[in-house]
C-alpha cells in the first residue's frame, strides 16, 4: 500500500482544524498544514493532533500557498483538503482501497457541501467532483489568487464516497466570504485583462440567480437554495463591480 501525505493550508480555523484532522485518522502517514498567519489556536491544535505545522505568512494566492504546501511532501501519494472539509468514514476507507492499488495517477471526489442549515443538493453544488487525490509529482496547483485548480493532464477516475464540507455554517461566513473572494477575484481578472461596467455587472449577477435558482433547480434547496441563488447574484455582482472600480482608481492613478 502507498503512503498518503495529506496538505492543508489555514488561517484562523481553530474551529474546524481538530474535526478535520480527526478525520484523517487511519488514512493519512503525514499531515502538513501551511499556516498564513493564524491568530487564533489553529497551529498549536493541528501540532497537538500530529500535523507537521509551517508558517508562510507573505500570502500569494490560494494556488501558490497550496503549492508551498506541496513541496513539502515526503510520501508517495497526496491528498489536498481544506480545514473546513472532512473526509467521512466511507471516504477514509476507499481512500485506503485505492492506495493498494492505484488505476491512475488523480482521483476525483465527489463533495457534499453544507449551506446555512442543510447539504444542498442542486444549486450547482451536486454533482461537484474536485480533483484532490493524486500521486506526487503528477499534478501541481494553478497559480490563482482563488478558485485555484488542480492541473493534471492524465486520465482520472471517480471515487464513490464523500468528501463532507461544511463551507458555511453561518451566514456571517457568506458574507465575509463574499467579500474576500469578490475583491482578489476582481484583481485577478484585471490582470488578466478582463474590463467591466455597471450594466456588465448588473447582467452577470442577474444571470448567476438565474442560472443557479432555475437552470441548476436551486428551488429545490428550500430557502437556503434561495438564500444561494441571492448570494451568488451578490458575489458575482460585486465581482464586476469592484473589477470596473479597480480600473477606474488605476486610471486615476496614472493621471
Amino acid at each position: 500500500m502507498y503512503e498518503l501525505s495529506v496538505i492543508i493550508i489555514t488561517k484562523n480555523e481553530s474551529s474546524n482544524i481538530r474535526d478535520c484532522l480527526n478525520s484523517l485518522v487511519g488514512v493519512a502517514s503525514e499531515v502538513i498544514v501551511v499556516d498564513s498567519g493564524s491568530i487564533d489556536d489553529t497551529c498549536k491544535i493541528a501540532s497537538e493532533c500530529g500535523a507537521k505545522v509551517v508558517r508562510r505568512d507573505d500570502w500569494r494566492g490560494f494556488g501558490a500557498q497550496k503549492n508551498r504546501a506541496l513541496e513539502l511532501v515526503e510520501k508517495d501519494w497526496v491528498l489536498s483538503i481544506d480545514a473546513d472539509e472532512r473526509l467521512s468514514p466511507e471516504l477514509n476507507s476507499e481512500i485506503k482501497d485505492v492506495l493498494s492499488n492505484p488505476l491512475v495517477d488523480c482521483y476525483l471526489i465527489p463533495r457534499k457541501s453544507w449551506y446555512c442549515g442543510r447539504f444542498i443538493k442542486h444549486s450547482g453544488w451536486r454533482p461537484d467532483y474536485v480533483a484532490r487525490l493524486f500521486k506526487k509529482g503528477a499534478a501541481s496547483f494553478s497559480t490563482n489568487l482563488v478558485h485555484e485548480k488542480l492541473e493534471y493532464s492524465g486520465p482520472t477516475k471517480k471515487l464513490n464516497s464523500n468528501l463532507i464540507h461544511y463551507s458555511f455554517v453561518n451566514f456571517s461566513q457568506v458574507l465575509a466570504k463574499m467579500d474576500a473572494y469578490s475583491t482578489h477575484s476582481a484583481q485577478q481578472m484585471y490582470q488578466a485583462g478582463r474590463r467591466a461596467g455597471i450594466l456588465s455587472a448588473i447582467g452577470h449577477g442577474l444571470w448567476s440567480f438565474f442560472r443557479t435558482y432555475f437552470l441548476k433547480l436551486g428551488f429545490l434547496d428550500g430557502g437556503q437554495g434561495f438564500m444561494l441563488a441571492v448570494s451568488n447574484a451578490q458575489g458575482s455582482y460585486y465581482r464586476y463591480l469592484k473589477l470596473w472600480l479597480l480600473e477606474n482608481e488605476i486610471k486615476k492613478n496614472a493621471d
